[in-house]
């Protein structure tokens, strides 16, 4: 099963588009991976393997919706959301294991993952879809937005 797009990106001549994908087929469940194409021409695509796939405690629960950002020296770094055997999403980084390659192939998860916790206030269950982060030169900050829920907002009729 494919589902939404997650980390769009032009990566050394080929354009990248990575999905929510349950390799179990088209059914939802808890064993949601990183499917993975690329495509030279936005028309024709080669299907390559699954990118990243749930196998750490901070994403065992399902590599979810994320972005990719190509950094100013032409690293890349995919931002995802993983979720934990108690469905609590996280923030998580992977970079290509390889990064001369330009199917961009292998994948390796950050050692210090999950880089950021559903902050005080927003529900442990709705932290997720990470952004394309952006880097903003007035005070050399990168900035990212990140969906949730605020546990103390009411309920919209």
């Amino acid at each position: 099963m494919q589902n939404a797009s997650a980390g769009p990106v032009y990566y050394k001549g080929w354009y990248h588009l990575f999905y929510q994908y349950n390799p179990d087929g088209a059914i939802w469940g808890n064993k949601i991976a990183w499917g993975h194409a690329a495509s030279r021409d936005l028309l024709r695509w080669r299907h390559l393997p699954v990118a990243m796939s749930p196998d750490q405690w901070y994403d065992i629960n399902g590599v979810w919706s994320g972005s990719a950002t190509v950094l100013p020296d032409g690293r890349i770094v995919m931002l995802y959301t993983g979720s934990t055997n108690a469905s609590v999403q996280v923030q998580c980084l992977a970079f290509p294991t390889d990064p001369s390659d330009p199917l961009l192939i292998n994948w390796t998860k950050y050692e210090n993952n999950p880089v950021m916790y559903p902050p005080p206030g927003v529900g442990e269950k709705d932290f997720r879809d990470p952004t394309t982060a952006w880097f903003d030169g007035s005070d050399d900050t990168w900035r990212l937005v990140i969906g949730s829920k605020d546990d103390a907002m009411p309920a919209w009729s």
